[in-house]
């Protein structure tokens, strides 16, 4: 009886050495043209905890050119542990499948949903280090559209819009050619990548629904909530990164967290690979490596799915490719931080930290869903409120954007998380450099009252105001509460001026509607300093603008705007627009103030006066 028990343990012992000495040994390989029909093997991944465990594998025929020309995958049935109630279980992604000891790639495709048998297709491994191999630079793109109001349609068009997800299967089911599977036409616009898990924590239900709703048309399923796993990996002895160990792929990390969970397939050296299809498809990333947890599989006749967290960075995943998502083992990549200090008018005050990720299709969208998250998680969701926000984006070796506004309404926190994405996105896709931004530190103070004013009335403390003196402006306003609040505003009317002048009192929202009519494309920046200058010159929905304009035509030439020209050089321009950028302008702008406000100001206001030019 002794023998026979001790003979147990030493299996058992070998058993668990063999798993944790994989990535440390050299692991021999299958190539594709040498797997068959018929051929059994054992695949590697986690069901619950940490701890590996084995599954069967029985090979049904290998099909080529089913994701792509000269792609392969191999059709396999899965059992063993909860499959066989589960089916192909989301998050399995990247489980490693060995045959005879060599590995043939990982467990990546699954047949649509209600499958009665746990089918899987699996992508070869040598595949999965060919694209992993690639070092092209990541081309520009166009930032996410977020149409105003946000909605979940709205943001799965803007995903749609800058996103290319790779067809997962052949257009054509002829294409298809198959080695021991009979019904390749049926087989083939079944497969689909198996579901990533989508790990979330700190949304509020309403933000987490249209973050959910929008990834999971890319493949991720809601997979619980993260951040229990740190401290799992702080009570738990750390180990090397084996195949079959759960990964995470981080891009919110802090006070939010956003994130998905996999398997590692292939570790060489501090070499990862993992998934065995995209998680974007996005190319070359710069994407938190981390531990992950497993609590258990829920199982689904649609979708089972691993209930999972993230924990500590552990390396950087450098490669989102078609059939792999790759890294290396070590420190984890720079991430943007955003300090954000939200003071409500009940007194409630909070300190919210967290990071996103650098890249210039993520960090808009990210940012843009943190900030509406942290406006929404503490105050109403609907009636009338007040945000005001200040603060400032860093940008490497250039100059901060500055932020300071008032958004007031029935929706302030769209409006306010806009007002802040609106430039990243622009600076992030523009076409002069590369843009790095550092961090962004805002201040919000939140109020459940509406601040909002209109322009109710203007006009001057004189009938005649001479030139060359000063005259007083008065302007005013109507707020919410029907109270009236006069501003007053000296104008220097100049002294080479007569006749009839126009004085414009506007805000900013329609200001910058009128000088994009009269000045049109012509001022556009030339570089991203430029850039940042117009950015932090935008006009702002706090503020009285007030323009002094004569009927003396001008023009903007190469992006500078000059006024009151002469009718001799408005000739020489006009016939010589091929030598430069030459945009005429109808009218002068004589002088320009603005006033500060307590609320969000609206309308328009135009008074004509006639200029006394005698001394």
């Amino acid at each position: 009886m002794r023998t026979r028990l001790t003979g147990r343990f030493f299996l058992a012992l070998l058993s668990t050495f063999v798993l944790t000495a994989l990535p440390l040994a050299s692991t021999p390989m299958m190539p594709l043209d040498e797997i068959r029909p018929g051929m059994k093997g054992v695949g590697h991944t986690v069901f619950t905890g940490s701890r590996i465990e084995e599954f069967q594998v029985e090979i049904l025929g290998v099909l080529r050119n089913v994701i792509g020309p000269k792609r392969g995958l191999v059709l396999a049935r899965l059992s063993g542990g909860p499959l066989a109630q589960s089916g192909v279980i989301a998050g399995m992604s990247g489980s490693p499948v060995y045959i005879d000891g060599r590995l043939i790639g990982a467990v990546s495709y699954s047949l649509g949903s209600f499958s009665k048998e746990p089918i899987a297709g699996i992508t070869p491994i040598a595949e999965m280090i060919e694209l992993a191999a690639l070092d092209t630079p990541r081309p520009p793109v166009k930032a996410a559209r977020l149409e105003l109001p946000v909605t979940r349609e709205g943001l799965s068009a803007a995903l749609r819009q800058s996103f290319s997800w790779l067809q997962p299967f052949a257009e054509r089911s002829t294409d298809v050619q198959a080695v021991g599977v009979q019904d390749v036409s049926v087989i083939a616009p079944m497969l689909r990548p198996i579901a990533t898990p989508l790990v979330m924590s700190g949304f509020h239900p309403e933000v987490g629904g249209l973050v959910t709703s929008a990834f999971r048309e890319y493949g991720f399923e809601p997979a619980g909530t993260g951040g229990a796993a740190v401290v799992t990996a702080r009570t738990e002895t750390p180990q090397p990164l084996r195949p079959g160990d759960a990964v995470g792929v981080n891009l919110i990390t802090g006070d939010l967290s956003l994130g998905g969970v996999g398997t590692v397939t292939h570790v060489d050296g501090d070499r990862v690979y993992a998934f065995g299809h995209p998680f974007y498809n996005i190319g070359p990333t710069q994407f938190p490596m981390t531990r992950a947890h497993i609590h258990t599989v829920l199982p689904s006749l649609f979708s089972s799915i691993k209930i999972a967290e993230t924990g500590d960075t552990i390396g950087t995943f450098q490669q989102d490719r078609s059939t792999t998502i790759a890294g290396r083992l070590g420190g984890g990549p720079k991430l943007i931080p955003i300090d954000i200090a939200l003071e409500t008018a009940r007194g409630v005050k909070k300190e919210l930290s967290l990071k996103v990720v650098e890249d210039q299709l993520f960090t808009p969208l990210l940012t843009y869903v943190s900030i509406l998250n942290s406006l929404t998680s503490y105050e109403r969701e609907f009636g009338a409120a007040t945000f005001t926000v200040k603060g400032q984006a860093m940008v490497k070796k250039h100059d901060t954007i500055a932020f300071e506004d008032i958004f007031s309404g029935d929706s302030p926190s769209i409006g306010a998380a806009t007002y802040i994405v609106g430039p990243i996105a622009f600076l992030l896709t523009n076409d002069f450099e590369r843009v790095e931004l550092e961090g962004l530190k805002l201040s919000i103070a939140t109020s459940e009252q509406p601040k909002t004013a209109t322009i109710e009335r203007v006009w001057l403390d004189t009938v005649k105001p001479r030139a060359g003196r000063s005259a007083t402006l008065k302007l005013l306003v109507r707020t919410y509460r029907g109270e009236g609040v006069t501003y007053t505003v000296p104008i220097d009317i100049p002294a080479n001026v007569s006749g009839t002048l126009s004085i414009m009192v506007s805000d900013g929202s329609r200001l910058a509607q009128w000088e994009q009519r009269e000045v049109r494309q012509s001022l556009k920046p030339s570089g991203v300093a430029n850039m940042i200058r117009a950015l932090n010159k935008s006009r702002k929905n706090n503020r009285l603008y007030i323009k002094l304009l004569s009927s003396d035509a001008g023009a903007v030439i190469n992006g500078e705007l000059l006024s009151s020209l002469p009718p001799s050089v408005l000739s020489v321009l006009e016939g010589d627009r091929n030598g430069g950028n030459f945009v005429p302008l109808r009218s002068a702008t004589l002088g320009e103030w603005e006033v500060a406000t307590d609320h969000a100001v609206s309308g328009v206001r135009f008074l004509t006066v006639n200029v006394d030019s005698s001394n």
